[in-house]
């Protein structure tokens, strides 16, 4: 009989310790059971993910890494990997910002307002040519007490104007300790817009914008650095790294050469990052970040002021336009990976940030996401909760290195200027978003309410027209985007026509055989716009083809087992062809001995888009 210590109770105690060779092992053995020979090592290689930037995620994580334990210090102390601060977000969590970009004045200061008054503490308002009139931005932030509450601006081109424009709106309320950041991003810009021959002259605006904000010593900072045109363009999360560090190494050299020190430029920085609903990957990638920056400022010679400030934004590129609603669920997670990961400010983004400007209910919803995760979570009384996960750990090491090489490799060709005008950043990110849009395509990265468990009775949403941001230089993609044009084509053809395009499902055999491919099968045409009609009692080929020429389709699709496929499945397609299927589909893959009549087969794995659209094009949807 076991004796329990008084302290607690035993934990395995009786059990022997194990290696990590006989864990191998074990695992071997449970895949030689399923018809795989593999060795130990290759047993867990099986068993490991390939992610982007080269980098894998093993099953099992130990205390010993390859090349030993990263050196990750303190909270608050370089190189800041578990936290730019020591203290503060334990006791009020971090900064929730809330994004404002209707252009309307009043409209957009009676939203801020009601968000200030209901948990947000910061406004991220866009102004310009995509957001508020710059004249308008006293009238839209007419009530906000603004020595409360930091305000950062986003004004693409016109960031000098509402720069001064915001300088002049704090001196004329006399404001003492304003907060926040004037937005100064000309390189977000160019990526976004192209670079253009003024960009010089735009990154002497800025400078000097940094400058005045300086000499105003009040914590007021004038530079952006954005990483969102990366993201959104479809970049890797090592990418993302890279092109901010670059772009950040570009506005050291800038500042300190128009006269500031390496302390007060880090100063004028904020760094913008995107936090996407795999938490894991966005607490490492916010970890390294931090790291590399506190590399940058120690080369500088300022290792103490290396403490990047850190905005999260929830990922623009993850958002859905069809059952938005999953849109809540995904933003609760990314935002909790950015309070993990030690974000200082988050933005989470409302859930029909996709099809336009956002009601009062979608703002409610996304502030009160980060209010939850503080208040009622307590996510935020904990720093670095991540710290330690020999998982964690490890994945932040290696981003970390994949940033830098990336980064190494833009200042090789001349820095991100170069680096944008070059192509290469277009090139690279452009590469890692066409092998994504592969999996997308295929389903192996399902996106749900699109590619998964589509809705096709659902009502769209109706929203407001968001203005549109510049364009002529990086893409703005989405994960839905692929699937999104083949329903928008499905959502034509049922205005024009009164129906959507249909596709016949004949069931062979009993529902234990068929249920499996059937509901497959419907899940992946109504993917495309496509609406599947069962029929459940056809069960030869005579009543699948009579069910067939009732049903108004122009398509079928077989489903049931393989065993009755090799019975049944060449009659009943030839049956169905005869009565008039333009296509015969089969869920599952091609046998070695293919039924004539089957012109396509549909399966896991399969590219859907491909199978989708030319199933929309065979029946005369318009594109």
């Amino acid at each position: 009989m076991t004796v329990l210590p008084d302290d607690g109770f035993p934990l395995a105690a009786d059990f022997p310790d194990t290696s990590h060779d006989e864990w191998r092992r074990l695992v071997a053995g449970v895949l030689r059971r399923a018809g795989r020979e593999l060795d130990g090592a290759e047993a867990e290689q099986a068993l490991s993910t390939a992610l982007e930037d080269g980098i894998t995620t093993l099953p099992l994580y130990t205390a010993e890494p390859a090349g030993g334990a990263p050196r990750t210090g303190y909270p608050g102390s370089a190189p800041f990997t578990r936290g730019g601060r020591a203290e503060g977000s334990v006791v009020q969590g971090w900064d929730v910002r809330q994004r404002h970009d209707r252009p309307d004045p009043l409209r957009t200061r009676d939203a801020a307002l009601a968000d200030l008054e209901n948990g947000v503490t910061s406004l991220w308002l866009t102004a310009g040519s995509a957001g508020l009139p710059v004249a308008s931005l006293a009238t839209a932030v007419d009530g906000v007490l603004l020595d409360l509450a930091p305000v950062v601006l986003d004004a693409g081109e016109e960031f000098e104007e509402a720069g001064r424009e915001w300088l002049r709106i704090l001196d004329e309320q006399g404001v003492e300790g304003a907060r926040g950041n004037l937005g100064a991003d000309p390189l977000g810009h160019a990526a976004r817009a192209a670079v253009s021959p003024a960009v010089p002259d735009r990154i002497a605006a800025a400078v000097e914008l940094a400058r005045i904000c300086d000499r105003r010593a009040d914590g007021l900072r004038a530079v952006t650095v954005d990483a969102l045109p990366y993201h959104e363009a479809g970049g890797s999360a090592a990418q993302e790294l890279g092109c901010a560090l670059a772009t950040g190494v570009l506005w050291l050299r800038e500042l300190t050469a128009a006269g500031l020190s390496a302390p007060a430029a880090l100063g004028q920085l904020e760094f913008r990052y995107a936090a996407t609903a795999d938490q894991f990957l966005t607490i490492a990638k916010l970890r390294a970040a931090r790291r590399l920056w506190a590399r940058v400022a120690g080369v500088c010679g300022a290792p103490a002021a290396g403490a990047q400030l850190q905005h999260a934004v929830t990922s623009p590129v993850m958002m859905t336009r069809r059952d938005p609603w999953v849109n809540m669920l995904r933003t609760t997670v990314a935002s909790l990976a950015a309070g993990v990961g030690g974000a200082d400010a988050v933005t989470v983004l409302p859930f029909d940030h996709a099809i336009g400007l956002p009601d009062d209910f979608a703002r409610r919803v996304a502030r009160n996401t980060s209010t939850i995760l503080i208040e009622e979570a307590h996510v935020a009384r904990v720093m670095d909760p991540a710290g330690g996960s020999w998982y964690v750990e490890r994945l932040t090491e290696e981003l970390a290195h994949a940033a830098w090489e990336w980064f190494q490799e833009i200042e090789r060709v001349g820095g991100q200027v170069s680096a944008l005008r070059s192509g290469l950043v277009a090139e690279t990110v452009g590469a890692t978003w066409e092998a994504r849009s592969q999996r997308l395509a295929r389903r192996r990265e399902p996106v749900t309410g699109v590619s998964e468990f589509p809705l096709l009775a659902e009502a769209p949403l109706e929203r407001d027209p968001a203005p549109e941001g510049p364009r002529g230089g990086l893409p703005r993609v989405r994960r839905d985007e692929a699937f999104e044009a083949l329903r928008a084509r499905s959502d034509a053809h049922l205005a024009a026509t009164g129906s959507r395009p249909r596709i016949f499902l004949a069931a062979l055999g009993p529902a234990s055989a068929h249920t499996a491919r059937v509901t497959f099968a419907s899940n992946l045409f109504q993917a495309g716009g496509i609406e599947p009609v069962h029929d459940p009692v056809s069960v030869d080929a005579a009543s699948a083809a009579a069910a067939f020429a009732a049903s108004g389709a122009e398509l079928a699709c077989v489903c049931s087992s393989d065993a009755l496929y090799a019975e049944q499945a060449a009659a009943v397609a030839e049956a169905l062809k005869a009565a008039g299927a333009r296509r015969v589909h089969l869920a599952g893959r091609r046998p070695e001995d293919p039924p004539a009549a089957v012109d396509a087969y549909v399966f896991a794995g399969g590219d859907a888009v491909a199978v989708l659209g030319s199933a929309l094009d065979l029946i005369g949807v318009a594109r």
